[in-house]
């Protein structure tokens, strides 16, 4: 089925709708980072649906799914796999693990200890893995797509930088409306599975037509004011008194790439300033590091970007 990115963002919608109530900035910012070919850090407190929204993004695009369930005693061959002794032949055969996939889903990331993550980036910067010397190629589809608990600090381990640098977004997933829990019990009262997918009626996508997606907003046009209006933003972040580590040049070009795939959903072949602004937060607020006095003072990431933003001159 031959869809523009458009037609295809507003198909996405409309699946998700038939699982998830409510949480549309999530599946949107969700859906850039599938057409950019990014990973994703979800961020919310537990039963918000993180898990069952990579799910069914993974059913909608017929991508093969693969979950790690992170504890604290988690080895990196839990996640890439290894060589086992086969008796019978006499000779080592590769085990693959759940990194031999198209979408992986690593659940409370946080609760991984820094060994095993550093075993993941590899494989989100180069779509690799080395196992005992030897390096075996990903899907080219592959994307982490992260969750963690912002409220449980108790036997976690904090993301790098560096690991945090290489998540294109970090999406937060918030309580429901009064009236869209309410919608929820009413789905459950009425037969609605959450382990069951195939029942709700999920139409897919075929995989060229997110592959002509991607290409249509790989082609939309950027002035080269915007260029100028991208690398301002993020060199704010750097200058911003609240921010002792500020945003990388990866930041600059993720914010060009997630701005480009949102130009293109919204049926353009050029980006506009609104562009950038709408992805600002989402790139930006896990790629700073604040000042302690900042959080002790109870300011976020998302107060810093929203006044880096208006004191921005938009280009015209």
């Amino acid at each position: 089925m031959e869809m523009s990115a458009a037609a295809l963002a507003s198909h996405v919608r409309k699946q998700f709708a038939k699982i998830i109530v409510g949480q549309s900035d999530a599946v949107d910012q969700l859906l850039l980072v599938v057409l950019t070919g990014g990973h994703a850090l979800i961020e919310g407190v537990p039963g918000l649906a993180k898990t069952l929204a990579v799910k069914c993004l993974a059913h909608i695009f017929q991508l093969q799914f693969q979950r790690v369930q992170c504890t604290p005693d988690l080895i990196p061959a839990d996640i890439l796999g290894g060589n086992m002794f086969q008796p019978g032949e006499g000779t080592f055969r590769l085990h693959r693990g759940p990194v031999f996939t198209d979408l992986l889903l690593v659940d409370e990331i946080n609760r991984m200890p820094p060994r095993t993550q550093s075993a993941l980036l590899e494989a989100m910067e180069e779509l690799q893995v080395t196992i005992d010397g030897t390096s075996h190629r990903l899907s080219g589809s592959f994307a982490v797509f992260a969750t963690q608990n912002p409220i449980e600090f108790e036997g976690t381990y904090p993301l790098p930088e560096a690991q945090l640098d290489r998540f294109l977004m970090k999406i937060r997933m918030g309580y429901p409306e009064a009236e869209q829990e309410s919608q929820i019990l009413s789905r459950y009262q009425d037969g609605f599975d959450v382990r069951n997918l195939e029942r709700a009626g999920l139409e897919t996508v075929s995989k060229n037509a997110l592959e002509a997606s991607r290409q249509e907003a790989a082609h939309v046009r950027v002035e080269p004011k915007l260029f100028d209006y991208i690398v301002s933003i993020v060199r704010a972040t750097r200058d911003s008194a609240a921010v002792s580590l500020g945003a990388s040049p990866r930041a600059a070009v993720s914010m060009m790439l997630a701005a480009k795939a949102l130009a293109a959903t919204e049926g353009r072949d050029f980006l506009i300033p609104d562009d950038v602004k709408t992805v600002a937060p989402p790139i930006l607020r896990h790629r700073m590091l604040l000042k302690p006095e900042a959080d002790l003072e109870g300011i976020a990431p998302d107060q810093v970007i929203a006044e880096v933003l208006a004191g921005i001159a938009v280009p015209k």
